[in-house]
């Protein structure tokens, strides 16, 4: 309890630190207008949570991201324990996410915008982008476990939907709980750039392209301290599943319980 209420500290000593920055650069630059004082930001914050059209473009970003996590997640999942089972699937899928990773997100997205429907831009090009998160996060789970914990599956069988959801997820649950950790802050931002560059309605990239055309940067500044929010509450749902959720198993006198209690070491 002592080690976490220091984390909490430092955190937000953190928080103090980064607005101490952001008003040293506006007294070095000698610019309030590119950079508020911590008040103009903060009353602009205020402003904007107290606003309900706020939270409808919150909504909106929201559920873009959460469409692109399980887009991206059960296709990765997929992919990933391919990849982990077979060495021949894992080479022949091993370029694409190398592209996937090298590509500039801004070319991307642009690349997207030119084939499909601007509104389905944001989803399809998060999804894309964090398709290799999970794909590799997965991978690397399955080439670590135990041979032996292998050998479980075989002695009943050969691999199965059964056996890939009871058995080598929640192994790899640690894996997974990473990567989406990483996917949702990486998710919300290429989704609130793509939202910026194609301009859906209602949506935190708009109002982040509306406060930047009429020179609003208190606001561009607060709805930046409004994502950060959004990342920390997303990153909090992991563990929640984790701790009460499907990927719950422990061992037990040589016998993995929960899920896995059919499977004998």
């Amino acid at each position: 309890m002592i080690r976490k209420k220091g984390l909490v500290t430092a955190f937000c000593l953190g928080i103090v630190f980064a607005g101490a920055i952001l008003h040293t650069g506006g007294l070095l630059k000698g610019n309030k207008v590119v950079f508020p004082g911590l008040p103009e930001i903060g009353e602009a914050f205020l402003r904007l949570i107290c606003d309900s059209s706020t939270w409808q473009k919150i909504g909106v970003t929201l559920l873009h991201v959460a469409e692109a996590l399980a887009i991206s997640a059960v296709l990765g999942i997929i992919i990933g324990l391919a990849e982990g089972i077979s060495e021949w699937i894992y080479s022949f899928f091993r370029p694409l996410m190398i592209l996937i990773r090298s590509i500039p997100m801004i070319v991307l997205v642009i690349v997207i915008m030119s084939l499909i429907s601007y509104r389905a831009v944001p989803v399809t090009a998060a999804s894309v982008i964090l398709l290799p998160l999970f794909s590799e996060a997965v991978y690397e789970g399955c080439r670590s476990l135990d041979q032996e914990l292998i050998d479980v599956y075989r002695m009943n069988g050969g691999l199965s939907m059964t056996v890939a959801i009871h058995v080598y997820i929640p192994l790899v649950s640690g894996y997974l709980k990473q990567s989406f950790i990483n996917a949702s802050g990486m998710g919300l931002k290429v989704a609130v750039s793509a939202e910026y560059l194609v301009q859906i309605q209602n949506s935190l990239g708009k109002a982040i392209y509306s406060s930047g055309y009429f020179s609003e940067y208190a606001e561009i500044y607060a709805y930046a301290l409004i994502m950060i929010l959004l990342v920390l509450m997303i990153t909090s749902i992991p563990e929640l599943i984790l701790r009460h959720g499907v990927f719950r198993w422990k061992k037990q006198g040589g016998i993995w319980t929960d899920h896995t209690k059919n499977y004998r070491k």
